[in-house]
């Protein structure tokens, strides 16, 4: 008996290593489809304790999720299929199509955080109930199943708990590209990849020649920087010397985009990973590299295990001795770069100008708004979503977390922001790409521009208050 089969695609947008559309290839009849849901678009509402609006995916985003979806439709239909896209909510548009094709099974990915698990739940209620529909976890380097403990049981620091999964479970091996069997008879129109303006998104799609990358969506464009990155470039010899960089095209691997999107497939990289090595070298960078994605892994599971606990203002610590400010004028001078730190303004200004900044840049820039101005680490969180290109939810606010000292770390304090400067940027170089009006003037200047006196200022050009914004806190107690 012949079985067609249905797969709904989420974030992972990809042929190679995607379990989720390589069993599905099994059956006899299969039919890819993914959706723009128009809830991750436009103004958003944070929800939970002390609940705001936000605006959700910004255009940079988007237009790479555009790019993404429409590569695989074009690997999909090189292979002999095709991808379904539909602009409306999953929960809406997979049952219509299940029941227009006669589908015997749907495929899904499954994935960690609340809203995406209301989204898959919902799915699930509004398909027939005689339909088998089956889960996978794609999104981590290790399987959930490959744990040395289950998720709800696992250790909310993370040393103890990477020092288990690196001598008690594996990595599985990746998955090669699947046989595309023949799309199902009366297929519907595949439809159209919505535009931006459709999706009502808000900002424009960042354009700036100080990009570090131009990062372009789908599968091609990953494995092509992989490629570029390790083999080529030959930069992951020095990735744990790098890593700090702030400014560059190669100081870091940069495959956070497309691991977000499921582009590129974390067991993919652990396996370039390990080819490198045999070929190349084995050293502290390549272990770095891999010590990275189970950080990755480690939010993923943390979220997987607290849920919506992370989203409140005392995080999964449920601290009450913090009382996060809703200062909303001191909010945007730093969401616009406008702190009158200029290592904070920097990474703000990279941010909104490419959709893009530094690990190392982003955690001071965190530190700041949440130590130094004590804002609310959510509305931080929600602008960083709003931007970063890389995006990832877990990571996202369970970095956003850590940092403020309300998810999973017990250290107390912030960064310091001005020491943080002059060890990575101690010629100045980040902040004046970002920072035009404090080129010109000598490193420790640019760093610290009040520590010119009035006269300094006049004579170089650069009058605190005038010409770059004055500091928003005494720079003694940064």
């Amino acid at each position: 008996m012949s079985e067609t089969a249905v797969v709904w695609l989420r974030r992972d947008l990809r042929v190679y290593d995607n379990p989720t559309l390589a069993d599905a290839c099994s059956a006899d009849r299969v039919l890819p489809v993914y959706c723009f849901d128009p809830r991750r678009y436009g103004p958003r509402q944070f929800g939970g304790p002390a609940s705001f609006e936000y605006d959700g995916i910004g255009a940079g985003r988007a237009q790479f999720e555009r790019e993404a979806v429409a590569d695989l439709r074009e690997q999909l239909r090189d292979a002999g299929g095709d991808l379904l896209v539909r602009h409306g909510r999953p929960d809406e548009v997979v049952p219509d199509i299940v029941e227009h094709v006669d589908a015997d099974r749907l495929h899904c990915q499954t994935l960690a955080l609340p809203e995406e698990r209301t989204r898959e739940h919902q799915l699930r209620a509004a398909v027939p109930d005689d339909l088998a529909v089956t889960r996978h976890w794609t999104h981590t380097l290790h399987h959930v199943e490959d744990l040395p403990t289950p998720y709800d049981e696992m250790p909310d620091t993370f040393t103890p708990w990477r020092k288990a999964v690196e001598n008690e479970s594996h990595v599985r091996d990746p998955l090669d590209a699947p046989a595309v069997p023949p799309l199902p008879a009366d297929t519907p129109e595949a439809g159209s990849i919505p535009g931006l303006d459709t999706l009502e998104v808000l900002g424009d799609v960042p354009d700036d020649d100080r990009m570090a990358l131009e990062f372009a969506g789908g599968e091609t464009a990953a494995q092509d920087r992989l490629e570029e990155y390790v083999w080529e470039s030959d930069s992951l010899r020095e990735y744990k010397q790098t890593r700090n960089g702030l400014v560059g095209r190669d100081y870091s691997s940069k495959f956070s985009a497309w691991l977000n999107v499921g582009c590129l497939s974390p067991r993919n990289v652990y396996q370039t990973v390990q080819a490198y090595e045999r070929e190349r070298v084995a050293n502290d960078s390549t272990y770095w590299l891999r010590f990275e994605l189970r950080w990755r892994d480690f939010f993923q599971f943390q979220f997987a295990k607290y849920g919506g606990q992370f989203f409140r203002p005392g995080g999964i610590r449920e601290r009450t001795d913090i009382h996060w400010r809703r200062d909303e004028a001191a909010f945007q001078r730093w969401q616009e770069g406008r702190t009158g730190v200029p290592f904070v303004d920097a990474a703000m200004r990279e941010l909104a100008a490419t959709g893009y900044v530094s690990n190392r840049a982003r955690q001071n820039a965190a530190s700041f708004l949440v130590h130094d101005l004590n804002i609310d680490w959510r509305w931080g969180g929600a602008h960083y979503e709003h931007h970063l290109l890389d995006y990832d939810p877990a990571s996202n606010y369970g970095n956003w977390a850590y940092i403020a000292k309300v998810g999973n770390d017990s250290r107390e304090g912030g960064f310091d922001v001005l020491s943080q400067a002059e060890r990575y940027d101690p010629g100045a170089e980040y902040i004046t790409q970002w920072c035009p009006a404090l080129d010109g003037l000598i490193a420790e200047y640019a760093r610290e521009p009040w520590r010119m006196n009035d006269r300094e200022q006049r004579d170089r050009g650069v009058v605190l208050g005038e010409d770059y914004p004055e500091p928003m806190v005494d720079p003694d107690r940064l």
